[in-house]
């Protein structure tokens, strides 16, 4: 088989998709594809107005529903193993997921930005790729979360059987307090400030249950 030939998609189901379920990845409840988070930017000038391109992932990786974790972004296999790592940072710091990687189907290049000294950035082969739990212990040191408050961090959000989520910006909230919560550092008090029409019924409802 020529890797050169195929198409960002055809590596995605020949080489990573695979990949990351040897690894441990339930890919029917803990992997995404082509996953879009953002309308686009509204651009206005004057009467007129147009909406920018969506944001969208190639893959997303949650540990539990609504916790994504890791993020891969894929290209073919003419460019870099690393080719699609600035792209994939950048809807990293949007997501706020600290895992990040990007392949073009010969291995991957991870950036652990849970890294405080060494090499925050790696090449790994195929069959290296870390399985979920190994990236759930990293997660937890990074935030602070010890094994008495993994749980309430990892419980699940309501859902109504609909297919209704929250946005990315209301997972990250939820997210947020949800940790800050759980640490229990002595801080009982926590202040969440959202814009109108943003759902802040909606996600202090998900704090809510969550907790």
């Amino acid at each position: 088989m020529d890797k050169k030939s195929l198409s960002e998609r055809d590596i995605c189901t020949k080489f990573i998709t695979p990949k990351i379920a040897a690894a441990g990845w339930d890919v029917d409840n803990q992997v995404r594809e082509e996953v879009g988070f953002t309308d686009g930017r509204i651009y206005v000038r004057g009467k007129l107005h147009t909406r920018g391109a969506q944001k969208r992932a190639d893959y997303i990786l949650y540990y539990k529903p609504n916790i994504p974790i890791a993020i891969i972004e894929a290209k073919d296999n003419k460019r870099t193993v690393g080719a699609g790592m600035q792209q994939a940072l950048g809807y990293a710091a949007t997501l706020e997921i600290p895992f990040v990687f990007s392949s073009n189907g010969d291995g991957f290049v991870f950036h652990d930005k849970t890294v405080t000294s060494g090499e925050i950035e790696r090449q790994l082969s195929l069959d290296e790729f870390p399985s979920p739990e190994e990236l759930w212990e990293k997660y937890k040191v990074f935030k602070g979360i010890s094994d008495e408050a993994a749980p309430v961090v990892a419980q699940d959000y309501f859902s109504d059987g609909s297919s209704r989520t929250p946005r990315y910006y209301q997972q990250i909230a939820i997210n947020r307090t949800v940790e800050a919560v759980a640490r229990n550092e002595g801080n009982n008090r926590h202040l969440l400030v959202m814009a109108t029409g943003t759902g802040k019924t909606y996600t202090a409802f998900q704090i809510i249950y969550r907790l």
